[in-house]
């Protein structure tokens, strides 16, 4: 009975009917009316999602300033250039209910502000969707591939042209097919037997992409197999992703970059603001990062650091980003370098960070008042948003490990028991 009733559609009758069916329910309680109460017109809401039916309140901590020296980059001639370097005291909003993520966060924030902050680096820009061309044999997969390596500039400079009829808005489009604003950076081609991925590597802007790279793969399969349909060649299928683009699933092979913005955060402590702000040393902090290497090794993981996907998923929450994409955005690489004083230089390393300032989430109200509050808004938001997430993933980095590098981890312990395990129902 209530699959016949329920909608996916979001006009008024459509969400009441929802919501009464939900009161219905057993379990249901008085209090649960909270989640009918709109802090937002639903009217706002309904271009976001299907079924929409309720709403949630997640706080919000803010923590700063964090002092980051960022850059500002631009693509010339197929390489990401840095163009210009820029200091900002940033406050960072976080969303989550995590006992003792915002203090720890904020910690690394003040002890690497005395010594001149973080430094962040955009290493890559590119978004990527891995295309494949599903042949009868593996000889065919082959010649198909050699014909793709001689073809990729003539199809890129096809998908690229700025007068491509599929970019114009045809009647009763909304949308164009392609989007002139996702840019076709490169082709690599990658051949498992009979099936040859195509990763088209794109750069998107401000917007993080996804939604605009599948339109024009979309659009760029179907102008290949134009182009081999004289072909002697069994084409049997083709998939706009086959796991190998790095869309929401980490791998290996976007570990380094090349699905996101890769991204660097860098700062450098003195042995006395060690002991003084974190109450460990460098020695300490070795042993642990030894030890963690050895563990992460023999666990099989899939990159090592302490906790970013924390400081990610709660900027992420924040701003209004694709909550799929955290796991791949998180992973990371930190390494601690003794300094010929004492001394330690810090860096994080995040592969693919996979963000935006435009687009889906991000035009949700609160997420542009919080976007306006870290300056992410206009002409390089998107990389500014990106180094922020960065710095701020670094200086929790820093700060946690540093508990946990106490003796026997008791400082770690005590920050969990008392912001995370003594709280209130």
């Amino acid at each position: 009975m209530t699959q016949g009733r329920w909608s996916h559609r979001n006009h008024k009758e459509a969400i009441e009917d929802r919501q009464q069916i939900l009161r219905e329910l057993p379990q249901w309680r008085d209090e649960d009316e909270r989640i009918f109460q709109w802090s937002v017109n639903p009217e706002l809401l309904s271009s976001f999602h299907e079924s929409l039916t309720a709403q949630m309140v997640m706080p919000v901590s803010v923590v700063g300033p964090a002092h980051i020296d960022m850059g500002r980059y631009a693509w010339h001639d197929g390489e990401l250039i840095e163009t210009e370097r820029y200091e900002d005291d940033v406050f960072v909003p976080l969303a989550h209910t995590e006992g003792g993520l915002s203090v720890s966060m904020q910690r690394g924030f003040h002890v690497l502000n005395r010594s001149g902050g973080i430094k962040t680096y955009v290493l890559k820009d590119m978004m990527t969707r891995d295309c494949a061309f599903v042949f009868e044999s593996g000889d065919e997969s082959k010649a198909f591939y050699d014909w793709v390596l001689s073809a990729r500039d003539t199809l890129k400079n096809w998908l690229n042209d700025p007068e491509h009829p599929d970019k114009k808005l045809k009647p009763n489009q909304t949308v164009a097919d392609v989007s002139r604003h996702a840019v076709l950076l490169r082709i690599d081609a990658h051949l498992v037997g009979s099936v040859c991925h195509l990763l088209y590597r794109f750069y998107t802007g401000e917007a993080c992409g996804p939604n605009m790279i599948t339109r024009n793969a979309y659009a760029l399969n179907r102008e290949i197999v134009r182009r081999i349909e004289e072909k002697p060649w069994h084409l049997i299928n083709i998939f706009l992703e086959a796991n190998m683009g790095g869309d929401k699933k980490p791998s290996h092979e976007h570990y380094n970059g090349g699905h996101g913005k890769t991204v660097m955060a860098v700062g450098k402590l003195t042995q006395q603001q060690m002991r003084r702000y974190l109450t460990t040393t460098v020695d300490e902090i070795k042993r642990l990062e030894w030890t963690g290497l050895h563990g992460s090794n023999a666990s099989g993981m899939q990159s090592f650091a302490f906790t970013p996907a924390s400081a990610v998923a709660a900027i992420f929450l924040v701003t209004g980003q694709d909550l799929g994409m955290v796991a791949t955005s998180s992973m990371a690489h930190a390494t601690i370098q003794q300094l010929p004083d004492g001394g330690a230089a810090f860096s994080l390393q995040l592969g693919g960070i996979e963000v935006g300032t435009v687009g889906g989430g991000t035009s949700l109200p609160h997420a542009q008042s919080y976007l306006r509050m870290l300056g992410c808004q206009g002409p390089g938001s998107a990389q500014r948003l990106a180094q922020i997430i960065a710095a701020a993933a670094l200086a929790l980095e820093i700060s946690a490990s540093a508990s946990m590098a106490s003796h026997g981890s008791e400082n770690f312990f005590r920050a969990h028991l008392e912001r995370g395990g003594h709280r209130p129902t």
